[in-house]
């Protein structure tokens, strides 16, 4: 057994792909899944009429602004490999449940506008990455555009990344003038076709027809330019790569369909099939015969006609079959799997075996959480899961009084996604939620109008950030909470959280209570 689960486990290529908003991001991913078979026509984000139904962006909140606001899992073949695609938001806002995906990823393509280079964004995608160590490819998109000068492009991203970055290919021009790409690996010029079903035609270098489709000086520029970037730039090293000191880099237009195969050809051909997870006392190689896998997202109501609710497990090791039992670790019950599902961003279809890597939708009646463990023998438990305290915290005002309980359910089901954060003070009926930005808020309030029929209003709450409160002694932190309880609140699994008014007063309770640890970050599994 365990030899097929490695076979299948090599098989798969499991990655995210980040970006700055408006970087091109979701278009690139309609044309990996348009390489890949999985559609027949791509969507752009802003087309018209139909075309702008992108598969990746399902939400109506995504598909009215443009934006991804939350994180669609996506499986197709290509290449002799299994493909899961995370597509994530690129919206600073939702940067939490980013990092939350890349939990479940063994690597990832960070997505770059031409023109601006490394966004802020950008920057703090890249740092969460080399927190976890994951390997990058950098698309660099938008080529068909005026855009930065590519050499002075690849100095930023190393100099602000602290990576080196290994062209894979190098551009013909630019904007208007954009003719394709010199591919550094078969040195043959893969060509812009100027129509037809292939938007890429290969011609060698010292092909005649050459001519008529590139200008002598673009290609005396070319030969100057390879030169010089051959001689500069470092070349592709697969282990430096994968250690995450590297990053391949691959020019092209998303929006032209162009470039997008020598990137799905890259993931193909260097990749990292599933890496061991991370757990309490030992790492889970994908070889062990046990299955296991831990819940990185749930997402509540993807089909509005059902209210249902899809825990999102990414497997780590083991065969999956559909109708076997899992034990849920946090509380030790069993959990039989009969309808186990493969996501295509809403649409869906019954997963009746699954290997190491594979993302799955387990449909539940609110029993799974982020973070929670699954496994089929030992009671592992897998780290690196966080919840991050909040920059903005907020009251919610309800119109409706006795819609108490119905707010309560709604506000719960939304941070179970990591919509937001819930808190409950100790004194007080109000709730208030935490969020990283205000793009969260207005999906909240939109989503809890549109799923729930509950409209909603916030008010500010007087408070700049939350600490959540722990200590080695039990009455340490009872005496605590007695002392303070007019500035706690429960989080959503019943622990103290302390809502500082400002950074002064943070640092004086730190100090009165010594004993008391105040923690920015809590582990979600339990």
């Amino acid at each position: 057994m365990s030899g097929r689960a490695d076979r299948e486990a090599a098989r798969r290529r499991t990655f995210a792909i980040i970006s700055h908003p408006d970087a091109g991001k979701t278009t690139l991913t309609e044309n990996l899944l348009l390489a890949g078979g999985a559609i027949r026509a791509a969507g752009q984000v802003r087309a018209r009429g139909e075309n702008r139904r992108t598969r990746s962006d399902w939400m109506k909140i995504e598909q009215q602004r443009g934006i991804s606001v939350t994180t669609s899992v996506m499986t197709f073949e290509y290449g002799g490999c299994t493909f899961n695609l995370l597509d994530t938001p690129g919206h600073e806002d939702f940067s939490e449940d980013t990092y939350r995906t890349l939990t479940a990823v063994d690597s990832a393509v960070v997505v770059i506008d031409a023109a601006k280079g490394i966004e802020p964004q950008t920057l703090k995608l890249f740092q969460v990455c080399r927190l976890r160590d994951v390997p990058i490819m950098t698309f660099i998109n938008k080529m068909d555009r005026e855009a930065k000068d590519p050499i002075e492009l690849l100095d930023e991203i190393a100099d602000k990344l602290q990576l080196d970055i290994a062209p894979m290919n190098w551009p013909v021009g630019m904007g208007q003038n954009f003719r394709g790409v010199f591919d550094l690996g078969s040195r043959k010029i893969v060509l812009l076709a100027d129509g037809g079903a292939l938007p890429e035609e290969a011609v060698d270098r010292r092909s005649n027809s050459l001519a008529l489709r590139v200008s002598e000086a673009q290609l005396g520029e070319l030969d100057q330019t390879l030169e010089l970037v051959e001689g500069a730039l470092p070349a592709f090293e697969q282990q430096s790569y994968r250690e995450g000191h590297m990053s391949p880099a691959f020019f092209g237009s998303a929006l032209k369909n162009f470039g997008v195969r020598a990137l799905l050809d890259g993931l193909a051909a260097h990749a990292p099939s599933p890496r061991p997870q991370p757990s309490e006392g030992r790492e889970v190689e994908p070889g062990e015969e046990a299955v296991t896998g831990f819940v990185f997202k749930v997402q509540a109501n993807m089909d509005p006609k059902h209210r249902d609710r899809v825990a999102f497990v990414r497997l780590c090791s083991g065969r999956f079959r559909r109708g076997m039992k899992l034990t849920m670790v946090r509380h030790g019950k069993q959990l039989a799997v009969t309808n186990p599902i493969m996501f295509f961003a809403r649409e869906r279809e019954l997963a009746e075996e699954a290997w190491p890597g594979d993302v799955i939708g387990l449909p539940n009646h609110g029993q799974l959480r982020v973070g929670d463990a699954l496994s089929e023998g030992e009671p592992v438990r897998f780290t690196g899961i966080p919840n991050f305290a909040p920059e903005i915290l907020m009251r919610v005002r309800l119109g409706d009084p006795m819609r108490a309980k119905h707010l309560r359910k709604a506000l719960e089901d939304m941070a179970e996604e990591g919509v937001t954060q819930v808190f409950r003070p100790y004194i007080g009926a109000d709730w208030i939620v935490g969020v990283v930005g205000q793009l969260q808020l207005d999906v909240l309030k939109t989503r809890l109008d549109e799923e729930y029929g509950l409209p909603i209003g916030f008010e500010a709450a007087p408070y700049i950030t939350a600490r959540w409160c722990s200590a080695e002694e039990r009455r340490e932190l009872d005496s605590f909470v007695e002392t303070k309880r007019s500035a706690l609140a429960q989080d959503r699994d019943g622990n103290p959280v302390y809502l500082a008014r400002n950074g002064w007063d943070l640092t004086r309770v730190q100090e009165d209570f010594p004993r008391v640890r105040f923690t920015a970050t809590r582990e979600r599994h339990t």
